[in-house]
Parts: C-alpha cells; sequence; structure tokens
C-alpha cells in the first residue's frame, strides 16, 4: 500500500495537500516557457502516473515525443495542443490522445493558463527532442 493519504484535500488555485509544485523541466535544452508540474498520484500500487501540468498564459510546453502515450484532460482554460501535423484548439474538459512517438506540444491562450491532467505509465522512456529545422516545420500549424 502506498504511504500517500487516502484523501488529499484540494487547495486554493489547483494546488493539493502534500503535493509540491515542480520544476517542469530541469534539462535547459529542453525548450519551454511557463510551466509547472504537479504529480498527483504516484506508486507502486499503480501502474500509472497521473499529473497536473500548468502553463501560464502565453507559455508552452516542450515539442518533444516519446515512445509512452499520454492521456490528458484540460481542466483549467484554454490553449492549443500540437499532436503529430495537427494543431487543436482545447478547452475546459476536452480530451487529448497523444499515440507513442507522435510529435507534441501545448500552448496556453495569451491571456488565461491552461492546467491539464496527464496520465502515463509509471515507466517511462525520456524524451526525443526534434533538431531545429525539424521543429520549425513540426510547430508551424499552432498560432502563436
Amino acid at each position: 500500500m502506498s504511504s500517500q493519504p487516502l484523501v488529499r484535500k484540494a487547495r486554493p488555485g489547483f494546488h493539493w495537500e502534500g503535493v509540491d509544485v515542480l520544476a517542469y523541466k530541469q534539462d535547459a535544452a529542453a525548450p519551454f516557457r511557463d510551466v509547472t508540474r504537479q504529480v498527483l498520484f504516484d506508486g507502486t500500487s499503480l501502474p500509472t502516473q497521473l499529473r497536473y501540468f500548468e502553463v501560464a498564459p502565453g507559455g508552452w510546453t516542450t515539442l518533444e515525443r516519446h515512445e509512452h502515450v499520454h492521456a490528458v484532460m484540460v481542466i483549467r482554460g484554454r490553449g492549443q495542443c500540437l499532436v503529430g501535423d495537427t494543431a487543436y484548439d482545447i478547452g475546459l474538459h476536452d480530451l487529448v490522445s497523444v499515440p507513442p512517438m507522435t510529435w507534441h506540444q501545448f500552448h496556453a491562450a495569451p491571456d488565461e493558463p491552461l492546467g491539464f491532467l496527464c496520465m502515463v505509465t509509471s515507466e517511462r522512456d525520456r524524451p526525443q527532442l526534434p533538431a531545429a529545422d525539424e521543429a520549425r516545420a513540426i510547430s508551424r500549424p499552432l498560432r502563436r
């Protein structure tokens, strides 16, 4: 059984008891702007990890791909996501599926944060980043 309490209360501003607000990434080679993450569920009793990401107004996550899948639900704000070579407008309660080895990126609207739950497998591979010229071509469908 996990050492986490059975109930952790919500706090104002999309925070939870006993859950640290962490830096999105430590790697300077992975470009992003104004993103935080919180690990909500993680442990040996679940084969998945549930995280909350928040992208500040005008911010974006890293353009990357992995061998593992992502299951995403928007729970705050609106923005756009890139999945493969298509950009989608996303908003409250929208669901986003990211298949394996698919380029993806999330952008918050300029006037409000974008917050989303992301479920992934507990055992994951490291993200792969595109080369600079490849990144420009991949992210072209997004409006900035």
